[in-house]
């Protein structure tokens, strides 16, 4: 095939390739001009912080896509520890996408990466409940061992209620 008779590529406006075809809310492309199903919200996040307050908000709505794309950012911007933390909390995000297309190997994959990286940080690190998601994330892995498919539904994101605790707050605080 020519170069000539090869379709277009999607690309941003600064020329790098992008994929412009509509996702569902689990990330897998559809067909360009597809209509009626729910997709993902295109967002561009001011800030590390705008990101990871969005993300929180896709993780209570279930949208784990969406939420790991976000949280993505607060990963980038992370250093030493808290690049693990991102990672394994992004990790758990992922799991739920796996277990939402009907993945189980996928999510069990992700599960066991995720409590690998958030088994040595402590129970509450930056707001966020890590005890609480490191529960969530052994419970799922516990039912897909017993041959079960857990429901995709790890509640409200995991943040400290306790405000008393010395770690305690909203895990947004934590980038520029």
């Amino acid at each position: 095939m020519s170069d000539t008779a090869r379709p277009a590529r999607d690309r941003r406006d600064d020329g790098r390739p992008e994929q412009a075809r509509p996702r569902d809310r689990t990330g897998r492309p559809l067909p360009y001009g597809t209509t009626g199903v729910a997709t993902i919200e295109a967002v561009e996040p001011a800030t590390g912080a705008d990101a990871l307050a969005l993300g929180v908000v896709r993780w209570d709505a279930q949208r784990y896509f969406e939420a790991h794309e976000l949280l993505e950012h607060a990963w980038k911007q992370a250093g030493g520890a808290d690049r693990e933390l991102w990672k394994g909390v992004i990790q758990v995000a992922v799991a739920g996408v796996h277990l939402q297309r009907g993945n189980p190997t996928g999510a069990r994959r992700l599960l066991d990466r995720a409590l690998g990286r958030l088994a040595p940080l402590p129970d509450v690190r930056h707001g966020v409940d890590l005890a609480r998601l490191r529960s969530i994330a052994a419970a799922a892995l516990a039912a897909l061992d017993r041959g079960e498919i857990p429901a995709a539904d790890w509640g409200a994101f995991p943040v400290v209620d306790d405000p008393d605790r010395p770690d305690a707050g909203a895990p947004m605080s934590v980038l520029p």
